[in-house]
């Protein structure tokens, strides 16, 4: 992937003079019922910024669609107002700017794990009357426009892609391990096994990174835990949800499994050193130094990683694609399908509170075109939610891993993202934190679970 977001986007045509004139008029008479104090020509869009100063991905892509944009729309503005902070601190400030229309952006990067939490709060804004009048609309795949669709049937988002979750790992420290470079483990014993051979006959390296804890957020959730919840069972039903009884699973074997896995990690030192996983911005030193730095063996993460490592980025690694090699999760005990794989993604979703609405889902469409979309898809590592990119070689053969982490949307799981979820995947992470640190057992952690369960989802629970 080297020409990145340095090749040149053909500029979208004005629309046409009518058309833009209706757009901008009825903007404007938004504006003046909403978003107190907002300019009618100015569309301020709201995004997280990376924590890490060195790696502007995200900022350099808006950069270039705004220039698009406010050329397309001679005297339109766009306003980017990006959020530096932690995902999780992230998630918080920008509820606090929904909140009122004095602080809501026109536009805002929203988690799909987080959107229909803000929708029954009231923010976000539904975008029907919008996409049944996009063309565009059509091209995306119905497991995306689905992670942005809430209980009321209705759309809150346009998702700019999904990602999926896998196994990388070291092959010079496979190498010292007397581990094979073309490694795919069947098992859970056979990753714990790796880890093993690794801490015994490499000295200094981390041997297996399992994001956990409350400080690492939906990261410990989502790249660590679920990653193993949902390689439990026969594959035929969701360990964390019950769709047929519209209820939470508490008391299961399957989660106790997979925190003793987690346990089993830090009790026997496989992982990072505690203080270090606890850490909030842990997942930035992966990135930037621990795997560059070939002091990191495995590392159960997604597919997002290249990002940090291309030309510009400020951790170039040039050599990561012959340094590393890659393999899915594998089922418990190597059971159908034989591997697992997470996806989420994130959405554009305009805010209820908006001032100017109309103008944001025009930049929206900018941002969505086939090329744009497919030029972000390249640029932050991302998985193609558009067929006609998905189509594409130039898309498919753009990086090392596309295809390795693409071919996993056929085996893999989406969170069940109900207004619920923010607050059970917070009950995860402490049962994790509570084994990770060694303050209680799986069993009473796992316990501990179920109680709070009960509290996140208004005892909407069912034992299993």
């Amino acid at each position: 992937m080297t020409q990145a977001l340095q090749e040149v986007v053909p500029v979208r045509p004005t629309a046409a003079p009518v058309l833009l004139a209706t757009l901008l008029a009825a903007t404007t008479l938004t504006a003046c019922g909403s978003g107190s104090g907002s300019d009618p020509d100015t569309v301020k869009v709201s995004f997280k910024q990376s924590t890490d100063n060195s790696v502007r991905v995200m900022d350099t892509y808006l950069g270039e669609m705004k220039k698009e944009f406010e050329k397309a729309n001679p005297g339109k503005k766009v306003e980017l107002v990006p959020i530096k902070a932690p995902d999780s601190e992230y998630y918080t400030k920008l509820q606090q700017m929904l909140r009122s229309p004095k602080t809501a952006p026109d536009l805002v990067y929203e988690d799909t794990f987080l959107i229909n939490s803000d929708i029954t709060s009231g923010y976000l804004k539904p975008l029907d009357p919008y996409l049944d009048k996009w063309s565009d609309w059509g091209q995306f795949i119905d497991t995306a426009k689905a992670a942005a669709k809430a209980q009321d049937g209705k759309t809150y988002g346009v998702p700019d892609g999904t990602d999926t979750r896998g196994l990388w790992f070291d092959k010079g420290v496979f190498a010292k391990a007397g581990l094979p470079a073309d490694w795919q483990p069947k098992t859970w014993d056979d990753v714990l096994d790796a880890a093993r051979a690794i801490k015994k006959k490499v000295p200094g390296v981390t041997p297996l990174n399992v994001y956990t804890g409350k400080p690492a957020g939906e990261a410990a959730t989502m790249q660590g835990f679920e990653m193993l919840l949902y390689g439990t069972g026969d594959g035929t039903s969701d360990p964390l949800y019950d769709t047929a009884s519209k209820k939470w699973v508490a008391g299961s074997q399957a989660f106790k499994d997979a925190l003793t896995f987690v346990e089993t990690v830090y009790k026997e030192k496989l992982g990072p050193d505690v203080t270090d996983a606890l850490d909030p911005n842990f997942a930035t030193s992966v990135r930037g130094d621990l795997l560059p730095g070939g002091k990191l063996g495995i590392d159960l993460d997604g597919s997002w990683l290249p990002q940090d490592w291309l030309k510009g980025s400020g951790h170039e690694w040039p050599a990561w694609s012959r340094k590393l090699g890659l393999a899915h999760m594998p089922t418990q005990h190597g059971q159908a399908p034989g591997k697992v794989s997470m996806s989420g993604g994130w959405t554009w979703s305009i805010p209820s509170k908006a001032g100017n609405p109309g103008l944001a889902f025009e930049f929206i469409k900018t941002m969505q075109t086939k090329a744009n979309a497919q030029k972000w898809y390249i640029a932050n590592s991302g998985i193609a939610v558009r067929k006609d990119v998905a189509a594409d070689p130039a898309y498919t053969q753009a990086q090392p891993g596309i295809k390795f982490f693409t071919d996993l949307v056929a085996s893999t799981h989406y969170r069940p993202a109900y207004p619920a979820y923010p607050k059970v995947s917070t009950a995860i992470q402490e049962a994790m934190e509570s084994v990770t640190t060694g303050d209680s057992s799986v069993d009473k952690a796992a316990s501990t679970y179920d109680e709070e369960l009960k509290s996140a989802t208004d005892d909407q629970v069912t034992r299993k």
